[in-house]
């Protein structure tokens, strides 16, 4: 298939401006071809007319514009689209309707009920796909050995039980009254369908019969586990595939027959080919970035050497960095433009760094993006009064050269780049964006400039080093791949920071997407669910599946064309989708590598393979645990990619790494092309090879030491540094995900006199203050520790009190040759399921002193001398059962292996840190820990100050207060006195309620955790998050209130709730929101056997601009709820409802959001705790906003009787008993009646605001959704 004798062979990535052609000619030679995507006065389709002009032009007949392509002369065409990628962009998709399970209609709005973003108010998100929904009334619940409900009607013979017929003529009158709208398209969700799919199929087949033109079914279109990414699959699916199917249509009507005889594949977003008929909405998102992987990874990385390659593919708005080292890496759930697909995807991850990135200087660091000037006005440069961008930082330094490039700029685009409109630009000069120190005002033009490219170039390498050390590899033994249009102005000085040797630049880099579809395979994959343990008795099963898969793969593959007979024309692959028993952290894993034997399945020995990249991602395994195989997955594929067909000739030039040298250039040069620019840096050689590619040796940097003294540019390139230390660092280990809940440990640096400096943007909330320590001075050190001489380099600590709340504090030190003692201090913060006390889950509703609540560790040597003290941690986790009517750890394995993976986290950590202290020096590096600390202060000083002037003018007063109540009645008051001329502030909360028999006290550090989170989010921009932003702050707290109470009182409802109220008060002091739910709605159930425990978003408040957002967790909490499909599958409950709260937000001129109805169904006899406020009091609305609904915990018991439990409980529960959560709607904003007034609302471009994706992001939205 890859070669078709005497005719032309196309392959075109279509992009959003431009379209890019190969061409291979009937005698072997290669035409590249570039032009816009979009010109109407021209022609109506960019890759009809490349494919037009190229035959026209070779063959030297006319192919008129008005006429149907002659296909005679083609033999294949593969294309790779942005069509799906852009309509999901600017949500110009099908309008579609979804049918869900009753019970579930808002189940896609509030998905993980986590906010993207930590500190935005306004929570932001996007809106869901589907225009209408219908609930379908049917269910099917997982068997459960010990369920003690009485069987239903009928099995499915597949573990499975109906418990409710679908109701089909009830969905069909819903069906009409949908298609009487003009909805054409539907997206079927139903629970538990990827494991049985008899109802969707009915439904499925009840729609077309309708008349429905694109009916997506979530079992068909990719059945794993998991309900909610299940659902955003499919309803991108119906979503996106009939605007697919428009563009083809038009597509194939420019050609004569429509291409009928002509072999045309598309790009999927796994990296694979697939017939034009079978490319689909939900695998066509990545359809053009993904060529560009496949191109790179074939070019690029040597079989012979095998080292493994970055891709760096540097455009306008974003930045694409991805890997390959032999196998294309793959996700299986990644986020693009807000929706989650649950596919199979190459791991590109997008990053908002490009050429068209904003320059800004805030508060004393250079900032670059993540605001975008886009295409239209574009950089200053561009003629058309845009903002300062990078590229116009290049074209500054003379790295961009005008007459190189083509006259398309300017109102009338027919003028060149403009470096007079850069120089000119507002806001060029720094102080136009901030205010400069005045050691630093000095700066010429070209300083400023370089200043904003060298913070650009770390901003583009901290997915660089995610993508690499989180996973434990070497950055430096990486080559770095770089195409685009842009990077290659950036692509020495990048590989330099990451300490990469070679930079390769392929002579097509700029078409090297549509290149790659030309090398690419055709990939037919199919996959199914599993839940099976890898074990011998299962090997037999696992091996009869993966035959019947593997068939599947080879019977499809024939059908196109391929012969199965033929050596080496069809190959498959197996993947297994394992995770330790108990955990929900699974790899997709090959075993390639891992030949099969008596003690493995026939496929391989997919136990070592798991264990092996377990040890090198997480740093530890769990041997004793059995391993669980979720999915069987198989990928065939079919190959059909050109050949590269060069042989170099011999004895010429001399090597490079990847191929041999016919030209070495200088070093300090520019090299231009038509379709880029390369930038040659000082050390570094360019040589060209004889393929005509460019490979750049990369040498050591010049010396030019960073001293000690404040420098505005390395101020914002070590932030970069610091915080790449914190996340990769913390994704080094695993933290059991125990009941969905926790998914990460926090990696926080400290310097030696214990001042937070960096921590990961989740570390604030609430649960910071497990030891009291990141906010607190970190006096509990001091007291750990008696003299230095105590410490080693393989000491770890679990400071005081660490163990409050379930969550675990370890510090490991660093140590420096030729310096006594520590030099700094790594910390992790892991969250534990259970730790004693008197209920399961450690979350007693009734706790009224510290012990009842687990175990609690005073100053405890975890490691010593490099050994971990398994015995004395295990006797100090089960000394809660000594006192009365409580129990020590009922999870002591799974304690024992978290904090083995956060002292993996933390000498990761420590590497890391010393890594930076060889590169810089250890006096550069603890000058900079205090200047980001002085830059954090520098934001809040400059918020107080503006909120003061405004207080000023419209009151003469610099004092301001408030206060709020708890449930039982005990005040919280707060006054604020600020300073103006010197930007501080005293917050006095003098007048607060004393301690309370019960467990909402709040040791003093919850409400610094509580104040830094508010002060960051009144600042409101993107700020280094440490002790620094507390500098400007007296916080004054009675001795023995409800918020410094004495050592031994119960905290555990001081942490999730009086946190909230803290907030508020705070919040309603400055004016600066309504209320939000003020609660965290803490549920647990357990038993001798099991162990359940989960927060449940509600409404958020409403500001002064905004609707508060509905179903959304708020301020002190972002966890991510368990999957309903989970819940079911592990735990014996059934989810009855989860869906809005109708009302529950408070009225106004911007309503508050609506909590929301959750009902567990109990199948087994288990204890519920409960842990809640705002169930008496309502969250306030503000300047005229009415009050949000107050929580209910309803109790129905299976005799019929309907029991009101209050906010905080803990009750014995019978099968057949249903606990019904109301919970808190945020409060309004503003008058009702301003509401009836035309509201002025920025539309936010999705492009712009949500722009990354892949393993990278995904992993930090998981770190705030802890």
């Amino acid at each position: 298939m890859a070669h078709t004798e005497g005719k032309f062979d196309f392959a075109i990535d279509r992009g959003g401006t431009f379209t890019d052609v190969f061409a291979r000619l009937p005698d072997g030679r290669e035409r590249v071809l570039k032009l816009l995507s979009r010109d109407p006065q021209n022609y109506d389709d960019a890759p009809t007319e490349g494919i037009r002009r190229v035959l026209e032009e070779e063959t030297g007949r006319a192919f008129p514009r008005d006429q149907p392509v002659d296909t005679s002369r083609i033999g294949w065409i593969r294309m790779g689209t942005t069509v799906a990628t852009n309509a999901l962009l600017e949500r110009q998709g099908e309008r579609t309707a979804l049918l869900v399970t009753k019970g579930f209609k808002d189940l896609l709005h509030i998905g993980t009920q986590a906010r993207p973003k930590l500190f935005d108010l306004e929570v932001s998100v996007p809106e869901v796909l589907y225009e209408e929904v219908i609930e379908v009334d049917e269910r099917v619940v997982l068997k459960q050995d010990g369920c003690l409900l009485p069987r239903k009607d009928r099995s499915t013979g597949d573990s499975l039980e109906v418990w409710q017929e679908v109701d089909l003529e009830r969905v069909e009158k819903d069906l009409k009254g949908v298609l009487s709208r003009g909805i054409t398209s539907v997206a079927v969700l139903l629970l538990h369908s990827y494991t049985w799919s008899d109802h969707e199929k009915a439904v499925g087949a009840l729609a077309r019969r309708l008349g429905f033109t694109q009916v997506s079914l979530s079992s068909e279109v990719m059945p794993m586990v998991r309900a909610v990414p299940r659902g955003y699959t499919v309803c991108a699916d119906a979503y996106l595939t009939p605007k697919i199917r428009e563009y083809l249509k038009g597509f194939t009507s420019g050609f004569k027959g429509a291409l009928k005889d002509v072999d045309v594949l598309f790009m999927q977003s796994d990296g694979g080919l697939t017939p034009m008929q079978q490319f689909c909405g939900s695998r066509a998102v990545l359809s053009g970035p993904a060529g560009g992987v496949v191109g790179y990874a074939v070019t690029s990385y040597s079989q012979m050497e095998k080292r493994p390659v970055i891709g760096f593919d540097m455009g306008g708005t974003s930045t694409d960095v991805s890997r390959y080292a032999g196998q294309f890496e793959h996700v299986f759930e990644a986020t693009t433009a807000g929706v989650t697909l649950q596919a199979p995807q190459l791991d590109i991850n997008t990053v908002a760094a490009g050429g068209g990135s904003r320059l800004f200087f805030r508060s004393g660091m250079f900032v670059v993006g993540p605001e975008s000037a886009g295409a239209h006005p574009g950089p200053a440069c561009y003629r058309k009064g845009g903002p300062l961008t990078v590229t116009d930082a290049n074209l500054a330094l003379g790295r961009l050269l005008p007459s190189f490039f083509p006259k398309i700029f300017g109102p009338g685009e027919n003028e060149p780049l403009s470096l007079e409109e850069t120089m000119t630009a507002n806001g060029t000069n720094p102080s136009n964006n901030g205010t400069l120190p005045k050691s630093q005002s000095e700066m010429t033009l070209e300083d400023v400039a370089m200043g904003f490219v060298r913070v650009a170039n770390e901003a583009m390498c901290r997915p660089i080093r995610a993508l690499t050390q989180a996973k434990g590899h070497d950055t430096s033994q990486h080559v770095l791949a770089c195409f685009g249009g842009a990077g290659g102005q950036h692509a020495c000085a990048i590989a330099r920071s990451l300490g990469m040797k070679t930079v390769f630049i392929h002579k097509y880099s700029g078409v090297l997407s549509a290149y790659g579809l030309a090398l690419a395979d055709v990939v037919e994959e199919v996959q199914e669910p599993c839940s099976l343990r890898y074990e011998r008795s299962s090997f037999s099963e696992l091996d009869r599946r993966v035959e019947l898969l593997s068939k599947r793969c080879h019977d499809t593959l024939c059908a196109r064309g391929f012969n199965r007979y033929v050596s080496g024309q069809i190959t498959t692959e197996v993947f297994l989708h394992l995770r330790y028993e108990g955990t929900d952290c699974a790899l997709m894993v090959t075993a390639t590598d891992y030949p099969s034997s008596e003690q493995t399945c026939q496929a391989g020995d997919f136990r070592g393979a798991f264990t092996q990249r377990y040890q090198k991602e997480f740093g530890f395994t769990i041997p004793e645990r059995p391993i669980m195989v979720d999915d069987i997955r198989v990928r065939g594929c079919g190959k059909s990619g050109i050949k590269l067909t060069y042989k170099p000739k011999k004895g010429r030039g001399q090597a490079c790494g990847v191929d041999r040298c016919s030209m070495t250039m200088c070093h300090h040069s520019i090299i231009i092309d038509k379709n880029s620019t390369i930038l040659v840096e000082p050390c570094c050689e360019a040589c060209l090879t004889e393929r005509g590619d460019v490979c750049v040796t990369v040498g050591s940097d010049p010396h030019c030491a960073v001293g000690t003294e404040l420098n505005t540019v390395q101020l914002s390139i070590f932030s970069h540094r610091f915080m790449s230390i914190a996340g990769c660092s913390a994704k080094d280990f695993h933290l059991h995900q125990h009941q969905g809940a926790s998914r990460l440990l926090l990696c926080c640096i400290w310097t030696r006199w214990r001042s937070g400096v960096k921590r990961a943007p989740h570390s604030c909330p609430s649960w910071c203050h497990a030891g009291d320590c990141p906010v607190s001075g970190m006096e509990a050190f001091r007291a750990s520790v008696t003299a230095p001489q105590n410490l080693s380099c393989f000491s770890c600590f679990l400071p005081r009190h660490a163990f409050r709340r379930q969550h675990s504090l370890l510090e490991f030190q660093v140590f420096q040759k030729g310096v006594s003692g520590p030099v700094f201090f790594v910390a992790s913060r892991g969250h534990h399921a259970d730790i004693g006390g008197i209920t399961p889950g450690s979350m007693p509703p009734h706790s009224t002193s510290l012990q009842q609540e687990g175990a609690v560790f005073i100053s405890f040597k975890l490691v010593t001398g490099g050994v971990f003290q398994e015995e004395a941690v295990t006797e100090a986790l089960m000394a809660p059962a000594r006192y009365p009517e409580s129990s020590g750890t009922r999870n002591l394995h799974d304690n024992l292996s978290d904090l083995r993976a956060q002292v993996a986290a933390n000498r990761r950590g420590s590497q890391l840190v010393g890594e930076l202290i060889d590169c810089y020096g250890l006096a550069v590096v603890q000058a900079y820990m205090g200047y980001i600390q002085s830059n954090a202060e520098l934001a809040v000083r400059d918020m107080l100050r503006d909120f003061a002037r405004r207080r000023r003018q419209q009151t003469g007063s610099l004092e301001v207060e408030s206060e709020d109540f708890m449930d039982d009645g005990t005040p919280i008051r707060l006054r604020v006195q600020i300073n103006e001329d010197e930007g501080t502030a005293v917050f006095d909360f003098t007048g607060t309620g004393t301690e309370v028999w019960g467990n909402c006290n709040a040791p003093r550090a919850i409400t610094l955790s509580a104040l830094i989170y508010c002060l960051r989010c009144m600042v409101g921009q993107d700020i280094p998050l440490n002790q620094g932003c507390l500098a400007p702050i007296t916080v004054v707290i009675p001795p023995g209130s409800i918020l410094q109470p004495s050592q031994n009182a119960a905290v555990v409802g001081g942490n999730v709730l009086t946190s909230q109220r803290v907030v508020d008060v705070i919040f309603k002091a400055f004016e600066v929101c309504a209320a939000s739910q003020g609660c965290m709605n803490n549920v647990s159930f357990g038993s001798d056997k099991v162990g359940y425990y989960e927060t449940v978003a509600g409404g958020a408040g409403a500001g002064p601009s905004w609707n508060g957002r509905s179903g959304i967790h708020s301020h002190m909490t972002n966890t991510r709820i368990t999957d309903p499909e989970i819940l079911e599958k592990r735990y014996p409950v059934i989810l009855e409802q989860f869906s809005l709260r109708p009302a529950s937000g408070g009225a106004g001129k911007y309503r508050g959001g609506d909590g929301v109805i959750r009902k567990l169904l109990f199948r087994d006899k288990v204890v519920l705790s409960v842990l809640s406020e705002r169930r008496a009091t309502r969250p306030y609305g503000l300047e005229g906003g009415e009050a949000g609904a107050a929580g209910l915990n309803l109790l129905h018991r299976a005799d019929g009787r309907v029991l009101n439990l209050g906010a905080k409980t803990s009750v014995s529960l019978q099968p057949g008993d249903m606990f019904c959560l109301y919970t808190p709607g945020g409060g309004g904003y503003g008058k009702v009646e301003e509401a009836n007034r035309k509201l002025q609302t920025k539309r936010r471009r999705l492009n712009e605001t949500f722009p990354e994706r892949g393993s990278v992001f995904e992993y930090r939205m998981a770190q705030e959704g802890v």
